[in-house]
């Protein structure tokens, strides 16, 4: 009876050998269909966090006196608009998991309140737009950070890649945020060609924070070109600030020179996310490589 047994065990090992290899398969495909899920929910959050950036600067001007700001406030408002529609199949999918980062009832209260404020925008204070605009930015910003831990983090196999997520998703967006409440209120502060105290306090924390982010970022892998562009626009950002704004009492930087400067360096640190989220859709989960890209500049 041997001459049957071994046969049959071998036939059982080979069996066995080639479920699991299917299994192993099965569950590195899932893996990348949901990197590449999530990632294409945190681009879309991360455009629309860009785009309520830019419509608060705007706003801070336009409210201020600039009254050339109005059709790119409409512009604007239209593009956030569109955005959207790419967050639904996100906030579907979410839907379905025990502990779901966003879902469609979310998105939607969420689109309600950016109505409203897009509503009573013309009766608010410079003040009081900065606060509206920066609560819904915070809400992308947390959505972007769950995504970031709850779906991505578990995907990446090394302390390096689980550093590049949380700058990929939390740490980058949220110094993007810093440095877009300066554009803000420094916008206010040279369309009025004057810097209240409080305004001055404000531009300074924020300042100070942005540069704590930039330094915190760095325990990831910030060594490429585009990281050190972001570093230079983001210094020189602080610069301008403090050396044209805070330290004189005459306000000597123009609407269009300080908007670009905040706007290279908000655009820089976008640069910079682009740039770790190529990496994380390339090779960055489990320590695989030769990944397809399928990760797309969106902002």
């Amino acid at each position: 009876m041997e001459w049957i047994f071994y046969p049959m065990l071998g036939a059982a090992v080979v069996i066995a050998g080639l479920s699991l290899l299917l299994q192993r398969r099965r569950r590195w495909v899932d893996a990348g269909r949901s990197l590449d899920t999530s990632l294409a929910g945190c681009r879309s959050l991360l455009a629309l966090t860009a785009h309520f950036q830019q419509h608060r600067g705007m706003s801070s001007a336009w409210l201020s006196g600039d009254r050339s700001f109005a059709s790119k406030l409409d512009s604007k408002g239209r593009e956030i608009d569109a955005l959207f529609q790419s967050l639904r199949p996100v906030a579907r999918s979410e839907s379905d998991k025990p502990h779901p980062c966003l879902t469609p009832n979310d998105l939607s209260l969420f689109q309600r309140r950016w109505q409203e404020l897009r509503e009573k925008l013309a009766g608010l204070s410079v003040e009081q737009s900065i606060v509206e605009h920066s609560l819904l930015i915070e809400q992308l910003l947390q959505w972007l950070a769950a995504l970031g831990e709850a779906r991505l983090e578990p995907l990446v196999g090394d302390r390096g890649a689980r550093d590049m997520v949380r700058n990929y998703a939390s740490r980058l967006p949220a110094l993007t945020e810093c440095l877009g409440q300066a554009r803000a209120v420094g916008l206010s502060v040279v369309t009025r060609k004057t810097c209240s105290a409080v305004a001055r306090v404000r531009l300074m924390f924020l300042i100070a924070r942005a540069e704590t982010l930039l330094k915190q970022a760095a325990e990831g892998d910030m060594r490429s070109v585009q990281a050190a562009g972001a570093r230079l626009a983001v210094q020189q950002m602080a610069e301008l600030v403090r050396t044209r704004m805070l330290v004189s009492a005459e306000i000597s930087v123009t609407v269009a020179e300080y908007f670009a400067g905040a706007t290279r360096a908000v655009d820089a640190v976008f640069g910079l996310i682009d740039e770790c989220g190529r990496q994380l859709a390339g090779d960055g989960w489990s320590g695989q490589s030769g990944r397809p890209a399928g990760y797309a500049h969106s902002f």
